[in-house]
């Protein structure tokens, strides 16, 4: 097991052993338990589902609490599946803790971004706009987008006005500064994606950054 689900608690500032800032973000990782494990005879593929975050029943689904309570396990707020590695065992009612880091260099942190609502070119792409001098009736449309005659159409893949934010982003390789297993804690170095008590998923990084930064 390779992965923990877990909430972004903010940001801060941890001091290095020469006495310079790193700036971190504070995780809380776990503990997580184990409500299902998927076989390869049954599903046709390894994996277990874990549970974090304590809920109240009452919201619930009758279908989510039949899920659970098949299980054994308790209510829980969120349900991820993490692959198992070949040879590596789980049962349901195991918990995992941050502790599947403590020997982790870095990880890849998964979360949904805050959601920036109908947004302009201007911000959603950094566009420059159009000139501000006296004369120009509008400044920060895209400008031509279309074409002439043939084929008459707006082709996709252009940059245009839409929703920003509130999609899927995993940010790779970040440098694991502290894990505090009393706490259920994990520093890393570096911002996540998502807002301040969000949902992140966090799991072993598959390939380390080049050069921790």
């Amino acid at each position: 097991m390779n992965a923990l689900i877990g909430r972004k608690l903010g940001m801060t500032r941890v001091f290095g052993p020469d006495g310079s800032q790193v700036p971190v973000t504070v995780l809380q990782a776990g503990p997580c338990v184990v409500v299902q494990v998927k076989t390869a005879e049954a599903d046709g593929y390894r994996a277990a589902q874990l549970g974090f975050d304590d809920q109240k029943e009452s919201r619930l689904s009758k279908a989510e609490l039949g899920h659970l309570r098949k299980h054994g396990a308790p209510a829980k707020r969120m349900l991820h599946e993490v692959a198992l590695a070949a040879g590596e065992e789980a049962k349901p009612g195991d918990v995992v803790t941050v502790e599947l880091f403590k020997d982790a260099t870095h990880v890849d942190v998964s979360g949904v971004t805050k959601g920036r609502g109908f947004q302009g070119v201007v911000r959603r792409h950094g566009m420059g706009g159009q000139p501000q001098s006296h004369g120009h009736t509008v400044h920060r449309n895209p400008g031509s987008v279309g074409m002439r005659e043939h084929p008459g159409r707006l082709l996709r893949g252009r940059r245009l006005p839409g929703q920003m934010g509130a999609v899927a982003v995993t940010t790779q390789s970040l440098q694991v500064v502290q894990v505090r297993p009393e706490d259920h804690v994990l520093l890393v170095r570096g911002s996540v994606p998502g807002p301040t008590g969000g949902t992140v998923v966090v799991r072993k990084a598959i390939k380390k950054a080049a050069k921790a930064t």
